[in-house]
């Protein structure tokens, strides 16, 4: 007869996980072997992707960033040997691919994979998936009024030369588009890892942008949400011992996290008098996919 861990037991590791702790301490806390955790975290991260799959379909998101995430698979790039680089796309360098809305703070969809213009192909083709569109005969001429196509969200990403094409396949006219390129120089501070100091943007127009809406291209809250990514996400971490040896346990920890995040993270509305600002609802809850604050019990129970 096979082991079967308890249902609270599942809960306790599952939950561990989401909250930041990595495998190797989530072992030594409860006692469970690593590869039993690996394999429930596989399983709970499957049971998380159709879960938010299914939910986040007709979503009316107003302005899409997007944004890519370093990390890697097993050893890095410049460690793979001649053959692994044309055979083997399942490790050396990895990108989380994520798209956050910035009035919701909404997460509809992600992708791990290479950081290509196939891969960005795919992402966008995913989140357009998720958003309403309007028919096609709703372009058309109505009452003497004049044709055209209605935008219904707005992208922002960096400068990446894939996106243009990957939107437009995707979007085709009904988005806004544009670009922005940040400009660094090395800090003034002594040291290695000293942060670079941010000189300089440029926004770009792409599609329907009109003059002087350069202003409203942004990826602050994207490269914002890297930041809690990689502190919950041991596998993202800089500098750190946390990696994936298996991209198929690097999706399953991006799933899972994501779950919890868009259905029972809350994060903080700013507040610049020091202060620890007003707690938002979920994000999912502001997007009105759910009507309610989700525990991590019930989204176990949605997932098992």
């Amino acid at each position: 007869m096979c082991n079967v861990l308890k249902s609270e037991r599942q809960k306790q590791v599952l939950h561990m996980l989401v909250e930041g702790s990595s495998i190797r301490a989530t072992e030594r806390i409860t006692g469970i072997h690593r590869d039993t955790i690996c394999r429930l975290m596989v399983r709970f991260g499957d049971g998380c992707r159709q879960l938010m799959d299914e939910q986040f379909r007709g979503l009316q998101l107003k302005h899409l960033e997007l944004d890519e995430i370093w990390t890697f698979v097993l050893k890095k790039q410049g460690r793979l040997t001649t053959e692994e680089r044309q055979e083997r796309a399942d490790i050396g360098d990895m990108y989380l691919w994520t798209a956050l809305d910035k009035h919701t703070k909404l997460v509809p969809a992600f992708l791990v994979g290479k950081r290509s213009a196939d891969n960005a192909r795919r992402f966008l083709m995913d989140v357009a998936g998720r958003l309403t569109f309007p028919s096609a005969h709703e372009s058309d001429a109505h009452a003497y009024k004049s044709t055209g196509y209605q935008v219904i969200v707005q992208l922002s990403s960096d400068a990446f030369n894939g996106y243009p094409e990957a939107v437009d396949l995707a979007f085709g006219p009904y988005a806004k588009y544009g670009q922005i390129k940040k400009d660094y120089r090395n800090a003034t501070q002594p040291g290695r890892y000293a942060p670079p100091e941010m000189v300089g943007t440029n926004r770009r127009r792409v599609f329907a942008l009109r003059e002087g809406e350069e202003r409203t291209i942004c990826t602050s809250h994207v490269e914002r949400h890297n930041l809690t990514i990689r502190t919950f996400l041991r596998r993202f971490a800089r500098l750190a011992l946390g990696f994936s040896k298996k991209l198929e346990n690097l999706e399953a920890a991006v799933a899972c996290f994501m779950a919890y995040y868009n259905f029972c993270w809350r994060s903080r509305y700013p507040d610049y008098s020091g202060k620890c600002g007003r707690r938002r609802p979920p994000a999912a809850m502001a997007a009105g996919v759910t009507d309610r604050l989700w525990t991590f019990n019930e989204l176990f129970s949605a997932v098992a």
